[in-house]
Parts: C-alpha cells; structure tokens; sequence
C-alpha cells in the first residue's frame, strides 16, 4: 500500500503530455482552407458581428456627443489653467 488514506491517485506528467500530444493536430481545420477561402470567411464574421452591434439613435447619438465636447473644453480649460500657472510659478522661482 504506497498510497496514504484518502489521497487522490493522479496520472504523472509525463502521461497527460503524451495524451495531449496524440490528441492536438496540426494545422487544425484551417489548415485545410485556402487563403481567399479564410479571407471570405474573416468578412462574413465580421458582417456577423455587425449585425449584432445595437446602434445609438440620433438622440443618443447627439446627447453622447455634446457630453464628449463639453468633457473635452473642461480638459482644456483644466490643463490651460495649470500650464499657466506652473509658467508663472517658474518665472517666480527662476527670474
């Protein structure tokens, strides 16, 4: 008896690596299809995928934007108001 009581008797390394490697192919499914095949594939997903995407009204769509411009003016507005007064505190500091 090697094994203690209640232990969970698990397969060596060595084992799954062998089992991994005769299970995995090479090249797989698209190995098999040629490149326009595989490019007309990639745009067929894409469409897909469009298709999925839930579009903003033109409510949405203008509320979204002038919440953007307005965060961008604060931004500039914030940045122009420190960018001014650390140049005077450096004309201060230096002559």
């Amino acid at each position: 008896m090697a094994d203690a009581v209640g232990s969970i008797d698990t397969p060596d390394a060595q084992d799954e690596a062998a089992e991994t490697r005769k299970k995995t192919r090479k090249g797989g499914k698209r190995a098999k299809k040629g490149p326009l095949k595989r490019l007309a594939l990639f745009y067929r997903q894409i469409i897909a995928e469009l298709r999925k995407v839930v579009w903003p009204t033109r409510n949405q769509l203008t509320s979204y934007t002038t919440v953007v411009i307005f965060f961008v003016i604060v931004m500039i507005a914030l940045v122009t108001v420190i960018d001014y007064g650390l140049s005077h505190a450096a004309k201060y500091v230096f002559g």
